[in-house]
């Protein structure tokens, strides 16, 4: 698995293909259409994101690896593949790596400034309770 800067490299990549928003919007929607769903189980009170506007549920497990594995769902299209993007990064990493790694990709592809201001609150608790989990794991 590469490490989270080499993720967030490969996503800045990405994006820097496409010419404007309504491309980038296209891209994140089918993210979110080819994230594996999430069991009905993990759809908990507990698993939700506060802070968003739409329903995320993230779902967190330490593995014997010492990796966090994240699964997630929405009930928004767009959201549900930002969600996407943020587990492509911190899935499979070691809390350690999460707790220290840079989320400036997020500014670099220009997500935050083109979300409405609830969808990017939305977006900065998204990465709080993936560092939440990280900070759980690591102690």
């Amino acid at each position: 698995m590469s490490n989270i800067r080499e993720t967030q490299t490969e996503i800045i990549d990405e994006f820097a293909f496409f010419t404007d928003w309504t491309e980038r919007y296209e891209h994140i929607i089918n993210l979110g259409k080819e994230l594996e769903p999430l069991e009905e189980v993990h759809k908990t009170e507990d698993n939700l994101i506060k802070g968003c506007q739409s329903r995320v549920w993230l779902h967190a497990k330490l593995e014997d690896t010492g990796e966090i594995t994240f699964r997630a769902d929405s009930d928004a299209i767009l959201t549900k593949g930002i969600i996407a993007l943020m587990i492509r990064v911190f899935s499979g990493q070691k809390p350690k790596d999460i707790l220290v790694a840079d989320t400036g990709f997020i500014d670099t592809i220009g997500l935050k400034e083109h979300l409405s201001p609830t969808r990017a609150n939305g977006l900065v608790s998204m990465v709080k309770q993936i560092k939440y989990y990280a900070l759980a794991f690591h102690g």
